[in-house]
């Protein structure tokens, strides 16, 4: 199998001089890159499956890297996942050792493990070890992704999904060593490491991370070579708004000036809203483009970057990817007026999820079609849009996608809540907000909002706290004693 990032090969080959990583002051060459993770790869060789304390840093690519050239499966951690859900994943992953920078404090439930120091500005340069040729099957990374009930699954990503992805992504928008893409995402999750980290290496180009999103970071990024940029809604949301601010008019128009000059705008993550779309071509001329993937299947669809961009609209399937709309009786659809779930299948997929073999059986159709869970169409020229989940558990804000039970499995755990029903809103930051529905144990004291938001971030993460909380008397059920959501907001 070729290489996943065969410019990092050698820490002395010829592209060893090219900026690889920049980190605010801190730029690694391809060169510093490999011999970083060459050093650290001989120490993790045996660690079977390795945790990454994954920071917004150079260390975390490091980290990242040294694992794929060592062949060890990595499990990237959200550093501010709440005590249970790190718990959970740690038990469920098994991991022997955690990948660490120098200055991070890490909490509790990791103090067991072996830790291994990553330091981006301290490392030997060891002699050069050729990666390890790992089997295209061989899981690469474990991610964890929440689902609609009960503890987030790990969804196995072998080398030959990663590899596929990326190149189809290289045939869509004509990615190439010569782009310098510039982004803000975690790098904990498909979108910002995957795409974020390892698109740019395999392509042998150049990342430039702000560290923390704002809109003039990606204007002075951008302005200084930046020829991509990956964002979610809620960045885009926020780079309109400073498009349409009413003052700083040479800093709006630098920002509409580097965002015309960009070679690609891409938006993923979830829907960007028509109007965020209308706002930033209007100031621009340049058209956001969208793209669709899950954790479980990385990247489905995309706007090409010759294709035309159709707001709302997430594009055709990529190279290698089957995609077809299905009924609820499993009767596959066509034509453009059908509406059924999105199913996929192709190279991307996963291999399943970790422990869960009964998940992974029941998110596979017997032909081997992954059901996507959400709904959409598509049109004469094959562009799919998403029109929504099937169910109504699954919010999206900010770019995350957060399921409602485990937040309601933590909101009943206070000792002030009865009941409990999450949902999400339309906000026009996030795109969706976590807004809770309880009734409490004593109606005539009940807990104040801002303690039960608080709560559910201490045991989970701080995107998934409720950013409105509404007491009632009752949650509306149905006869079997389900909870109808619709009718919440409905009333």
């Amino acid at each position: 199998m070729t290489l996943l990032l065969p410019a990092l090969q050698s820490p002395t080959g010829p592209a060893a001089s090219r900026e690889a990583v920049r980190f605010g002051a801190l730029t690694l060459t391809y060169g510093e890159l490999a011999a970083a993770s060459t050093t650290l790869a001989a120490r993790i060789t045996d660690a079977g499956r390795v945790a990454v304390w994954a920071t917004p840093t150079a260390e975390t690519v490091i980290a990242v890297v040294a694992a794929l050239r060592a062949g060890v499966p990595a499990v990237p951690l959200n550093p501010r996942t709440g005590d249970a859900e790190l718990a959970h994943i740690l038990a469920d992953s098994e991991p022997t050792a955690v990948l660490a920078g120098p200055d991070d404090a890490l909490p509790p439930a990791l103090e067991k493990l072996r830790r291994v120091t990553v330091d981006a500005r301290a490392f030997e340069r060891t002699e050069d070890h050729p990666a390890v040729e790992a089997d295209p099957e061989a899981p690469a990374l474990i991610v964890y992704t929440s689902g609609t009930t009960g503890p987030p699954k790990g969804a196995v990503l072998p080398r030959r999904a990663i590899a596929a992805s990326l190149d189809a992504l290289e045939d869509a928008w004509g990615w190439t060593g010569d782009d310098v893409l510039v982004h803000a995402l975690p790098l904990f999750h498909v979108h910002g490491l995957i795409l974020g980290v390892l698109g740019p290496l395999r392509r042998g180009g150049a990342l430039r991370h702000l560290g923390k999103f704002s809109a003039e970071g990606v204007a002075r990024q951008l302005g200084s070579g930046g020829t991509m940029l990956f964002g979610v809604p809620t960045m885009y949301h926020r780079l309109a708004e400073a498009l349409d601010a009413s003052a700083g008019g040479a800093e709006r128009g630098e920002l509409a000036k580097v965002l015309a000059g960009a070679r690609l705008l891409v938006s993923g993550s979830a829907a960007l809203p028509v109007h965020d779309h209308e706002r930033i071509a209007a100031a621009t001329g340049r058209r956001v483009i969208e793209r669709y993937g899950m954790t479980e299947t990385l990247m489905n669809t995309g706007i090409r970057a010759d294709g035309v961009p159709r707001p709302g609209t997430v594009g055709p399937p990529l190279a290698g990817v089957e995609l077809r709309l299905v009924e609820e009786d499993g009767t596959v659809l066509e034509g453009p007026e059908a509406i059924g779930e999105i199913q996929v299948r192709g190279p991307n997929l996963f291999t399943g999820y970790l422990n869960r073999p009964d998940a992974t059986a029941a998110a596979h159709t017997a032909d081997g079609w992954f059901r996507t869970g959400d709904v959409g169409t598509v049109d004469g020229d094959g562009y799919v849009t998403i029109v929504g989940r099937k169910a109504t558990d699954l919010i999206k804000s900010g770019g995350y996608k957060i399921g409602a039970g485990e937040i309601e499995n933590v909101l009943l755990g206070h000792p002030g809540v009865r009941e409990a029903a999450v949902t999400g809103e339309a906000d026009p930051d996030l795109g969706e907000r976590v807004v809770a529905w309880v009734v409490a144990a004593d109606p005539d004291s009940p807990p104040r909002a801002e303690e039960l938001a608080d709560h559910v971030a201490g045991q989970l993460a701080p995107h998934k706290r409720p950013r409105t909380v509404h007491f009632l008397d009752a949650l509306p059920r149905n006869d079997l004693g389900k909870i109808m959501k619709r009718s919440l907001h409905a009333g």
